[in-house]
């Protein structure tokens, strides 16, 4: 998105202000037209993200007047912060005035007929994101602070959007965009960033149960990746990213599927060619004889260029020191092939976090290709049952109140002991799996079944099951 198009995109969500007053949704007895108080709302956003550090440069005075016709110097916006608390613990937990109103008439569908199809609060909190990633893209001096200032506001305006059900657009009804119905005509797919993909991935993300620590990391890896693709495209220097990344985390924590999510993400916003997640463990990569595991892990490699090669259980190439082992040749060809592509592959490495540190301190060559490490911690038995009741809803079941309460000790209990073979999420797949069988087996007893009873977990299929 260039300058002329972010203008415009803030032009339309102005005219959304216009529209909520001429439909009645807004009609506050004030002087102050809605459209204005967003203005002033952009403003306080754009000041927020900038003194996160402390700096207010003259690159982001521009930005700001060229957007908001607003002027302001160091001494002005330190002003305005101090006099609109524009700090994380005030400013960082309030939702903006027009955004609440739009939330109010696209939930409540206030508006019969609407021209923007209940889309106005999408709307506009993609443009306070594309504001604010603008906005750090022309400031040469954008760092951490600012980055996580910016990623922490859009994770409570996308929270809020949640809470309404307002942040992904209804799968079953979404219209074909231009590019969308020439691709399905053509056959070929959209080539370029997909903000909208974008957006919907990272929904997905967010939405995952627990993970807090790890979706935060990758809200703000995502953010410096696009505020730097940003910089690119504006001729401006960007910094050398390391995008390579440790998982750490016992089984069962999501880590496959945050490294899904993030090949679509990456791919979504042009960071990835091609955005496929190649998925190996240690038999993928390291054959038995002489000369075959470095073939072997190429053609792996290869296959992930253009996304994300994510390896499982990696200390396993370096663990095993017996004599025929190939695992280091495997981590030899891995090693250069980072090097011979390092724009053009991703990869991530996970494991036990124990196994995975001692895995980075083998090698002085991984440890200087891998500094971004993301901590996968276990759930909790809350989560895992809010994982069983999220899992039996995708799968059209629905536990019966006696049933949950039984499920509900069992994963109390297993939390507390964590037997060797205690898996996480995992473990809430398996014994939902198991759960299905047993009612299986009861309704079998029935000559005619109801929709209902097929849908019913009861007591007795939750019942003594061992994992």
């Amino acid at each position: 998105m260039n300058n002329a198009e972010l203008v415009k995109q803030v032009d339309e969500c102005f005219e959304m202000c216009d529209y909520l007053e001429e439909k009645g949704v807004y009609s506050q007895k004030t002087d102050t037209p809605l459209r204005e108080t967003l203005r002033v709302e952009f403003l306080h956003f754009l000041v927020y993200i900038s003194l996160a550090d402390q700096v207010f440069n003259d690159a982001e005075d521009q930005f700001i007047r060229e957007l908001l016709g607003y002027k302001f110097n160091k001494t002005g916006a330190a002003l305005l912060k101090s006099k609109w608390n524009l700090n994380e613990k005030d400013y960082g937990t309030k939702i903006p005035l027009p955004l609440k109103y739009c939330v109010l008439a696209d939930a409540g569908r206030k508006i019969p007929g609407d021209i923007y199809k209940n889309k106005k609060a999408r709307k506009m909190t993609e443009t306070f994101r594309a504001l604010g990633e603008h906005y750090l893209a022309v400031n040469s001096a954008a760092g951490a602070r600012e980055i996580e200032a910016l990623t922490s506001y859009m994770t409570l305006l996308d929270n809020f959007l949640k809470e309404f059900g307002l942040l992904s657009p209804d799968k079953k009804t979404k219209a074909f965009t231009k590019d969308e119905k020439a691709s399905a005509e053509t056959g070929k797919s959209k080539e370029g960033p997909d903000e909208a993909a974008a957006q919907d991935l990272m929904a997905e993300l967010n939405s995952l149960t627990g993970l807090t620590a790890v979706k935060k990391d990758v809200n703000s890896l995502v953010s410096l990746m696009k505020v730097q693709k940003l910089r690119q495209e504006h001729g401006m220097k960007t910094a050398d990213v390391n995008k390579h990344m440790v998982f750490m985390g016992n089984p069962g924590t999501g880590k496959t599927t945050v490294a899904r999510l993030l090949a679509g993400i990456y791919k979504a916003i042009g960071v990835c060619r091609t955005g496929q997640l190649v998925e190996v463990d240690r038999a993928g990569l390291v054959s038995g004889y002489i000369g075959q595991t470095a073939t072997k892990t190429q053609e792996v490699v290869e296959e992930a260029l253009g996304g994300i090669l994510f390896i499982d259980e990696a200390y396993t190439l370096t663990n095993q020191k017996g004599q025929g082992d190939f695992g280091q040749e495997a981590v030899d060809t891995l090693l250069k092939a980072m090097e011979d592509h390092r724009d053009d592959l991703i990869v991530i490495v996970a494991g036990y976090t124990q196994l995975m540190e001692d895995f980075i301190n083998s090698n002085p060559g991984l440890r200087s290709r891998f500094n971004k490490y993301l901590y996968f911690e276990d759930y909790t038995a809350e989560e895992e049952i809010e994982i069983l009741k999220n899992n039996c809803r995708r799968q059209e079941y629905v536990l019966t109140p006696e049933a949950l309460e039984t499920a509900t000790r069992f994963f109390e209990k297993r939390c507390a002991d964590k037997p060797a073979s205690y898996a996480n999420a995992r473990d809430v797949r398996n014994y939902l799996e198991l759960a299905i069988s047993n009612q299986a087996n009861r309704l079998m007893n029935y000559k005619k079944l109801t929709k209902t009873m097929l849908a019913t977990l009861e007591k007795e299929d939750v019942e003594g099951i061992e994992l």
